[in-house]
């Protein structure tokens, strides 16, 4: 045991200049090898296209690249400028924040190219990969989850570690994807289940693992100043503008993406309400708190994914961004330190209450929706649309398909929370160049970081009206101006 703690234990040396080169030149090189073996255009992106519209009849207005391509952008607006600035709240740690979001969506989104495409459109008679713009929005959903659970260890860990964090998480989310859509025939337009449930466990799984009981030594540094804030507000809003987007952007041409498009848009204005209201009311003299309007009015967002594009109304709309904005911030308030304090569970971000609980409960939300559907609402051809009932699954009911939704939901957390701890169990040991317990949030661990501007002359000061809290600079200004 002793050996196994000083294996474990405080001794850290963050020096990456070996392994993290190392791991992204091998790494790169291994996808290069391996989208030589697989990947391939698939027929509406190949230069035989010209042959292909005249055999079938089409022109190239219909080229699935003009109807996902709009989409594609907001989605990719979102991993890389939404999540990525909404990590810059920490004081001392916005280059952390984006960049190492930038690394791990770059590599991620490579390697969920041939996880997705291995068990989603493997052409077994040439053993080929095809992908077009489809591929490329599913390939940034499947980064999203990475993201999801970057933000429950944000400034705690190494960008090997992330890296370590994007394999397992892609693979992962790869499998659970092919279990909960193909075998279990879920809808998931949004991701509520395989996006934001499962990355939201998978982060806090591997959280908890990683518990440093000594992360006090950091406490100054875990927090935000004004300009941070503001940064991450940035996130909030590419985030909450674009998420409409990001729940239509994969779901059927026609009333099935127009549809997800506007119960997301409702879903998160009712959201926004219900957090400044909560918040507010946590607060003496009514002020709001910025980590609440930051996170909790993206709630609606997030639980509206799975049952998007089914017919749960503008009003079932609205009730659900109002709900997920009231439990959202209450988690920040309530539930994110009883999780520190009791289960030992250190969530920088509160991808608990963003993403897992908001998840969740958008999973088993589609599943009531789906069971209650019928043909008076649907239409029978609408039914057979919405919910593909076609093939092995044209006999399977409105309410079959609710329990199968509600199943999926299950099996997006447990792959979450068995595949965070084991992830976890392997990120503790002392290879990765993680920081110490007193050396977290901090972006000078693995940033050149400029040094601040030299002091600016105190009589220029005070004629630019800048204001300092320190004694002794406002001695300093009398003494210079009576000079």
């Amino acid at each position: 045991m002793t050996r196994a703690g000083n294996f474990f234990g405080p001794q850290k040396n963050t020096n990456v200049r070996v392994s993290l080169p190392a791991v992204c030149f091998v790494w790169q090189i291994a996808m290069i090898v391996l989208f030589g073996v697989f990947i391939r255009y698939d027929e509406e992106s190949d230069a035989h296209w010209v042959v292909y519209k005249k055999d079938h009849n089409v022109t190239d207005i219909e080229n699935d690249f003009y109807f996902r391509y709009p989409s594609f952008q907001d989605v990719h607006v979102m991993i890389f400028v939404g999540f990525g600035f909404l990590m810059t709240f920490l004081k001392r740690y916005s280059f952390g924040g984006v960049g190492f979001n930038f690394l791990i969506a770059a590599f991620g989104l490579q390697w969920a190219l041939l996880m997705q495409g291995w068990f989603h459109s493997l052409d077994h008679t040439t053993g080929k990969i095809y992908i077009g713009v489809e591929s490329l929005i599913n390939a940034d959903f499947c980064c999203a989850g990475s993201l999801i659970a970057y933000g429950a260890l944000l400034g705690k860990v190494s960008p090997v570690q992330l890296m370590v964090v994007t394999l397992f998480g892609v693979t992962l989310f790869a499998v659970e994807e092919y279990i909960i859509l193909d075998l279990l025939h879920c809808r998931d337009a949004g991701g509520s289940m395989v996006i934001h449930a499962f990355g939201g466990y998978y982060g806090l799984a591997i959280s908890w693992v990683l518990y440093r009981p000594n992360l006090n030594q950091s406490k100054r540094l875990n927090g935000s100043v004004y300009h941070s804030d503001m940064f991450a507000m940035i996130g909030t809003l590419f985030l909450w503008m674009f998420w409409p987007s990001f729940n239509s952007a994969i779901t059927d041409h026609g009333d099935g993406q127009h549809r997800a498009a506007i119960n997301t848009y409702i879903a998160l204005a009712s959201s926004v309400l219900t957090t400044v209201a909560i918040s507010s009311m946590s607060q003496k003299g009514g002020k709001l708190d910025m980590v609440h309007i930051q996170n909790a009015t993206l709630a609606g967002g997030v639980a509206m994914g799975t049952a998007a594009e089914f017919m749960i109304t503008p009003y079932g709309s609205l009730i659900v961004g109002f709900c997920c904005g009231i439990i959202s911030t209450f988690g920040y308030l309530f539930i994110t330190p009883f999780l520190e304090k009791y289960l030992k569970l250190q969530d920088t971000c509160g991808v608990h209450n963003l993403h897992a609980v908001p998840g969740m409960l958008g999973g088993f939300i589609g599943a009531i929706v789906a069971a209650a559907a019928d043909e008076s609402v649907y239409s029978k051809e609408g039914l057979i649309n919405v919910f593909d009932f076609e093939g092995d699954f044209a006999n399977r009911s409105p309410g079959t398909q609710g329990g199968f939704q509600a199943a999926g939901t299950c099996v997006s957390i447990a792959f979450g929370l068995v595949g965070g701890a084991i992830v976890g169990f392997i990120l503790k040991f002392p290879i990765w160049g993680d920081p110490a317990d007193d050396n977290c949030f901090d972006d000078e661990v693995y940033w050149e970081v400029p040094e601040d501007e030299e002091t600016i002359p105190p009589v220029l000061e005070y004629n630019n009206h800048m204001i300092h809290k320190h004694q002794e600079i406002s001695e300093s200004n009398f003494s210079v101006e009576q000079s």
